[in-house]
């Protein structure tokens, strides 16, 4: 089955990017969409923008609030089309919710990796590219910078196709991938 990783910065347009594909992909497999959310509703903010999503989204797609454990999640759902959204939040969840250090994030980031390479869906992950701004001031944003860095590099290896979305355009990066990161493996 077909995997995808949509990846750009904030307000990009890499979610309705990551949506049009979904739906292309249920329209030629037949199968249903589901959303699985990790975003947790912190604040009054938080909350409406999670409502605004739910309420824009195809009434026939279902939602999975998965803020945690998407690996076990994508290991149990019958064969279908998943947009998981997003990579960024899950991350915050697993460092803010768990507490998690390092090493354990390392362990969950292999765990989701080996989920979606294994899996019988059609994925479709978002996340957010944190990478090309300023060294954060704090030791934990900089860890959570570093590991989401690692951890769109781990997901970009399992997937077929990678999308870099700009001003709501998307750019599939394996078409334009140097042919010599290709023989070196990423």
């Amino acid at each position: 089955m077909r995997k995808a990783l949509v990846i750009g910065g904030a307000r990009s347009g890499k979610t309705a990017a990551a949506e049009r594909l979904a739906e292309r992909w249920a329209a030629e497999t037949g199968w249903p969409v589901t959303y699985v959310a990790t975003a947790q509703p912190s604040d009054e903010e938080m909350a409406a923008r999670i409502q605004r999503h739910r309420v824009a989204r195809p009434a026939t797609w279902q939602t999975a609030e998965v803020p945690l454990d998407v690996a076990p999640w994508l290991e149990a759902a019958p064969p279908q089309v998943v947009v998981v959204d997003c990579l960024s939040l899950l991350l915050n969840n697993w460092m803010w919710l768990e507490s998690a250090e390092e090493d354990h994030l390392r362990r969950r980031a292999d765990a989701l990796c080996e989920a979606v390479r294994r899996a019988a869906h059609a994925i479709v992950i978002v996340s957010n590219e944190v990478g090309q701004g300023i060294v954060p001031a704090s030791p934990e944003v900089r860890l959570y910078r570093d590991m989401l860095g690692m951890l769109n590099q781990a997901v970009a290896r399992v997937v077929d196709e990678v999308y870099w979305v700009c001003a709501g355009i998307p750019v599939e990066l394996r078409r334009l991938q140097a042919a010599w990161a290709e023989e070196d493996g990423g």
